[in-house]
């Protein structure tokens, strides 16, 4: 595998000089192409500050993000909104489907977006659709669907670009069990077979244990690493407790 993501040094601070706040405090890792990393931690700890700043919903008061060398925290302009729709794809806490749009159109608005042709656009929505099992959904609005397909559809647009990287915030947060599992299963169907390189925040242990590396953070810092590796996702769960329970309390309370 080689780099995909490097983070290296960043700060992050909200308010002003007499009231600063600091969200990120030296932040360094690095993600390769194709790994599955969850990203856990307490409210408030800056975990989700981290992605948006991946995202460049933030900007970092200092330090660097590179996409595949690419420093991210220096692009403006046109540069900056072709990594946006180009690089990376989104899947949110409440899928942010457009409720005026079929589930074929929500897909296919980023590649429209792109000005791809008519044709290229309907067989890679096609394709993508296959895969995810929501070919029977492709012409249902958001209304008409279950909330399963909904994710899958949301996957399906974060997906469709081919983007480099895919961020997922929350996104079991608003879902049942039964849900959250299928978009689980999704969302690992996208890095096993199609290699996507997933970077998810999530206060849920058994959400990250679908994950192949988990990374803690704590008062804006990288408190602790754990890797899958040859576990089952059931051995894998028992060490994200455990290091739940170094970050301290309860797992509700703590995460």
């Amino acid at each position: 595998m080689s780099q995909i993501l490097k983070i290296d040094n960043i700060e992050k601070y909200y308010g002003t000089k007499s009231n600063l706040t600091k969200a990120i405090d030296g932040i360094s890792l690095e993600v390769e192409k194709g790994e599955f990393v969850a990203i856990m931690g307490a409210s408030g700890s800056g975990k989700t500050t981290l992605l948006n700043c991946i995202s460049t919903i933030d900007k970092v008061t200092s330090g660097h993000i590179y996409i595949e060398q690419e420093d991210i925290t220096k692009l403006k302009g046109s540069k900056l909104n072709k990594y946006r729709s180009h690089e990376l794809g989104f899947i949110f806490q409440d899928f942010n489907l457009l409720d005026t749009l079929t589930a074929y159109e929500n897909i296919a608005l980023a590649l429209s977006i792109q000005n791809k042709k008519v044709k290229e656009i309907s067989e890679r929505v096609k394709e993508v659709a296959k895969k995810l099992d929501i070919e029977e959904v492709l012409e249902k609005y958001p209304y008409q669907m279950s909330g399963g397909q909904k994710q899958r559809v949301a996957s399906a647009r974060a997906i469709i670009t081919n983007p480099k990287l895919v961020l997922a915030d929350e996104p079991t947060g608003a879902l049942d069990s039964k849900s959250s599992k299928m978009l689980l299963e999704s969302l690992n169907y996208l890095n096993q077979e199609f290699k996507t390189t997933i970077l998810m925040v999530t206060h849920d242990a058994f959400t990250a244990s679908y994950a192949t590396r988990v990374i803690f953070i704590k008062d804006g810092k990288v408190f602790n690493e754990i890797r899958k590796g040859n576990n089952s996702r059931k051995e894998f769960f028992d060490k994200i407790i455990d290091v739940v329970t170094l970050l301290g309390g309860d797992l509700n309370d703590a995460l």
